[in-house]
This record gives structure tokens, sequence and C-alpha cells, in this order.
């Protein structure tokens, strides 16, 4: 299956607690169909102090599965579906199904 969504695209989330909010991806995991998005999903890990790092709790990211995330429309910034098409020259590119805009360049 070709990936529809990859690293570096600006996304939304479409379902879950984070409804509505946007962000780059920053990591695809296709096998386990999950991504990892900026500012998206945050939790709390309370780590214990080492010699190398600072003790505390500390915010990061967690993965958010695929089907809870759509691609932003490059034109109006709401979630969009992805599509297909080749070019003239030769080139398989994505697009937003909403207002036909490439995504890749």
């Amino acid at each position: 299956m070709a990936a529809r969504i990859k690293k570096g695209d600006k996304v939304v989330v479409i379902s879950g607690r984070d409804k509505g909010k946007t962000g780059a991806v920053k990591q695809v995991m296709p096998k386990e169909d999950r991504a990892i998005v900026e500012g998206v999903h945050m939790v709390s890990r309370h780590t214990k102090q080492t010699q190398q790092a600072q003790g505390g709790i500390i915010r990061k990211e967690a993965t958010i599965h695929l089907s809870n995330i759509a691609i932003a429309d490059p034109k109006t910034g709401k979630a969009t579906r992805v599509g297909f098409k080749v070019l003239s020259d030769g080139r398989k590119v994505r697009f937003a199904k909403g207002s036909g805009d490439l995504i890749d360049g």
C-alpha cells in the first residue's frame, strides 16, 4: 500500500481526546499503523535520576493510530483524504481530494 502519510506532513487529529489539533508528523511506523505527531497525544513519563539525565516528570508525544489522523488540506487547513495521480513527467504524487492541490511539491 502506498504511504498516504509521511514524515513532515501537516496533519489534523480527527478523533480521540486531541480531536481538532494539528501538528507535523515526526515519525511514521507503517508496520504498527501508528505515527508520532508534534504536540499531540502528550503523555507524562516519571523518570528516575541517572548520571546522564535529570529525574522528574517528562512530557512527550505518544504514538497515535493512523486512522485517527488525516492530512491537512494545503489550501484550507482542514482534514482531507489523499489521492494519487501520475504527472505527465512520470512522477507519482499525492493530492488533496478536497481542493485538488498537490501535497508533494
